[in-house]
């Protein structure tokens, strides 16, 4: 399993598919010069996540925590 998939497979374990909806369908991950970043549907522009897939889990479940900003 690549990163990205493990990556990605955390943030739909950590969310589940009926939390997330439409809005992380097809989510992006990708790594740059700046590190990981996740890119989901209806935002404008990628959040990083960490320099290490470590760091991407630990930034998912906090985002998670506060459902991404959306209530």
């Amino acid at each position: 399993m690549s990163q990205v998939e493990i990556i990605k497979a955390y943030l739909m374990e950590t969310i589940g598919e009926e939390a997330c909806g439409s809005v992380c369908c097809e989510p992006d991950v990708f790594k740059d010069e700046g590190g990981w970043k996740l890119q989901m549907e209806g935002f404008m522009e990628p959040w990083s996540i960490g320099a290490t897939v470590h760091e991407a889990k630990a930034t998912i479940k906090e985002l998670a925590s506060m459902r991404f900003g959306l209530s």
